[in-house]
């Protein structure tokens, strides 16, 4: 076993040398990536990219070096995939704004395809106007040339960049900091009232004080996204009355309660607290509760037959990631919702293992 260990060391430093050597001769190619699905909550399929191991040790090599550069370009209320930067950072961002900024109406942007809409030319230009080093360009180019491998057939994109890689968070991140964050900056500037801004790779929550303002930021953005291949989805992008006066407006018009909205995996709501005081309610997203209890549902029986202990072990991890992401002030209702629907599930893949020794509740 040490011999082999040994072998394999003295391998894999042979491979990084003439990988390195080639990256420095520029003979580097890169291959295509394998195309895999993966399920969306809505019913669709989200498309993945799996790089080989050769491209995802050079591209995490180049997304080091880039982060450095980029992190002191980026602009405060962009979230996604930067480091030290996470989701909870970003709810609570917009928790905050919507309690202490004099906003009234949420406008909740969702961009059609996003990562498959990338335009290969324009993010060749954005990275240019920042990495002077030929190299790197280079191999970006390589990487959005190379191709996806699907059904044992070949094709080489005109647009876009396969969701997978190291390097794909990134350059989405690139594009979106010039073709929406420099812009939407410069415009919230310029505004009359307040505006609140949150970005989270291509989820976006925005606020504003004035309707009016909101409607012109709207039609002004949409203008803007085409002139780099950018469309929102009419269906999820949408405006609405949402804040501290949101409640009460609505029911002296008589419209009801004040619609909410989607961000990061919670439903924002409108709320009150005891003493009437206006706080921004996040509940699971319901449909990804459910989506997630379906799919404990089917691990369960495939390990119907596993001992009882490791079973156990890992519906414990279950529960304490889903604690981890899901367990924010006002939401404590949806997480017992859920450890309850998670130990349900258990017992009755329980009692179907045995037919002759039937388990109790206790």
């Amino acid at each position: 076993m040490a011999r082999r260990g040994k072998s394999t060391a003295k391998i894999l430093r042979k491979n990084l040398t003439e990988l390195a050597e080639r990256l420095k001769k520029g003979a580097y190619r890169a291959l295509p990536v394998r195309r895999a699905y993966i399920p969306k909550q809505d019913g669709r399929q989200r498309p993945i990219g799996v790089p080989v191991l050769e491209d995802k040790i050079v591209q995490r090599a180049v997304v080091e070096v880039m982060n450095a550069i980029y992190e002191v370009d980026f602009v405060g209320f962009s979230y996604g995939f930067r480091p030290g930067r996470n989701q909870h950072n970003a709810l609570d961002a917009v928790t905050v704004a919507l309690e202490s900024k004099k906003v009234n109406w949420v406008l909740d942007v969702d961009i059609r395809g996003y990562f498959d809409a990338i335009d290969h030319e324009w993010i060749i230009r954005f990275v240019e106007h920042r990495i002077r080093d030929k190299r790197v360009v280079r191999h970006i180019r390589k990487w959005l040339k190379a191709g996806v491998l699907e059904d044992g057939q070949r094709w080489e994109p005109e647009e876009g960049t396969p969701q997978g890689g190291s390097v794909s968070p990134l350059l989405s991140n690139i594009y979106l900091h010039y073709v929406f964050d420099l812009w939407a900056n410069k415009w919230r500037k310029q505004a009359k009232a307040d505006v609140i801004m949150v970005r989270f790779a291509d989820d976006i929550v925005l606020g504003f004080q004035y309707e009016w303002e909101a409607k012109k930021f709207l039609e002004e953005m949409k203008d803007r996204f085409r002139k780099f291949n950018l469309e929102l989805n009419a269906e999820k992008t949408r405006l609405m009355e949402f804040g501290r006066f949101a409640a009460g407006n609505r029911e002296e018009q008589g419209k009801g309660k004040p619609e909410t909205f989607e961000f990061l995996g919670f439903t924002h709501i409108c709320g009150t607290t005891s003493k009437g005081k206006f706080v921004v309610l996040r509940k699971t997203i319901a449909s990804r509760m459910r989506a997630k209890l379906k799919e404990i549902k089917l691990t369960l029986r495939k390990r119907m037959h596993r001992p009882v202990p490791e079973v156990g072990a890992w519906m414990k991890s279950v529960l304490v990631g889903h604690y981890r992401y899901y367990g924010v002030p006002n939401n404590w209702r949806m997480l017992s919702k859920f450890r309850w629907s998670v130990l349900k599930l258990w017992y009755k893949t329980l009692l179907r293992r045995s037919q002759k020794h039937r388990i109790n509740w206790k």
